[in-house]
């Protein structure tokens, strides 16, 4: 039952996926006499924790003193944007507490079990730990590797190509691979990270809008590698409507929404653009784009998925795909196109 329950959890965590970064996406359930009696998520960076949303849904409370509280994550012991979740559940006075994994987050990490018993509740940890990691598997990777979480992200066709053969002076625009099915997945998944990346070629070519129109959720913060800004300035990524970061050699004064970030191009930029991610407390990047830059996210071992269109189109000639061998983890097929997924 306590694996049921905790299933509950995550359930009930996952419909924070869009709002909870940078925050963890958090589920709670209590259970009196094998009956649920309240349930809770963390809706939004800033909002209430799940546990106390599940706390205050329970109906009557003076049954919390008999129930047993799951919770996907640990509690919380320290003083954020709201008050530790465990020294509200020892007022509460629940007498047990079943917890999926332990919180990496220095400020918590083993703590908030430790003031649960110090309090006499009973605590259970490590029940489903791979689900509970998985669900949460950004904010696992940027607290333990100090980077975010990386996703590459391509469509190609089936003889191996990402783009045509731009002719000078050609309108920017996209080219077609992908299908109305395909963009829809992708546009989900800008929704669910909290940041995009495309480098100088794509966005000349292109002229993206790196934005979620297809689905509904946050845009996620534009990023632009441009070493010799040769991005047009009337360019979709500098129209200030969505937070946008170019890194560059050069100088340039910021403008709306637009920040000119200096770094250092003899060196490794790619693990100086992560490095300031991290700093920033950016905790999850999609990369999509062009060859080189994805190529270079490969070439560096830097990834933790990669999402492969394979579309039932050929062009003969064009821009190669990148470079990439390993055993894709799920295969799908959306209308005439294949999807790889492949995952640490």
């Amino acid at each position: 039952m306590e694996e049921i329950y905790i299933q509950r959890c995550l359930q009930l965590a996952a419909q924070g996926r869009e709002k909870a970064a940078p925050n963890p996406m958090v589920g709670a359930v209590i259970v009196h006499n094998g009956k649920i009696i309240g349930e809770g998520f963390h809706t939004a960076c800033g909002f209430a924790h799940a546990e106390v949303e599940a706390i205050n849904s329970v109906a009557d409370h003076s049954l919390l003193k008999e129930s047993t509280m799951y919770v996907s994550l640990e509690p919380c012991s320290h003083y954020g944007k709201t008050p530790p979740c465990a020294k509200l559940i020892i007022e509460k006075q629940i007498p047990k507490v079943v917890i999926g994994t332990l919180d990496p987050f220095p400020a918590v990490s083993g703590n908030g079990v430790k003031m649960l018993e110090a309090a006499g509740v009973n605590v259970r940890v490590g029940v489903n730990v791979e689900e509970c990691r998985s669900l949460n598997k950004a904010f696992f990777c940027f607290l333990e590797k100090k980077r975010p979480y990386i996703v590459l992200k391509w469509a190609q066709t089936k003889d191996g190509f990402i783009d045509k053969i731009r002719n000078e002076g050609e309108k920017p625009h996209p080219t077609p691979i992908s299908n109305e099915m395909t963009r829809t997945h992708v546009h989900k998944l800008r929704s669910e990270l909290q940041s995009i990346l495309v480098g100088t070629n794509t966005a000349i070519n292109d002229n993206p809008s790196l934005t979620v129109r297809f689905w509904s959720g946050n845009n996620p913060t534009r990023l632009l590698l441009d070493r010799k800004l040769r991005v047009p300035s009337n360019s979709i990524l500098f129209n200030g409507k969505v937070p946008t970061l170019i890194f560059t050699e050069k100088e340039k004064e910021n403008s709306t929404n637009c920040e000119y970030v200096r770094i250092d191009f003899s060196n490794n930029p790619v693990l100086e653009i992560l490095n300031i991610l991290y700093r920033r407390n950016i905790q999850s990047l999609l990369v999509e784009g062009g060859r080189q830059l994805l190529q270079s996210f490969i070439d560096f071992d830097l990834w933790d998925e990669v999402q492969v269109e394979v579309a039932d189109l050929t062009f003969d000639d064009g821009i190669a795909a990148p470079k990439f061998e390993a055993t894709p983890h799920s295969t799908e097929q959306i209308c005439n196109s294949m999807m790889y997924h492949y995952i640490r």
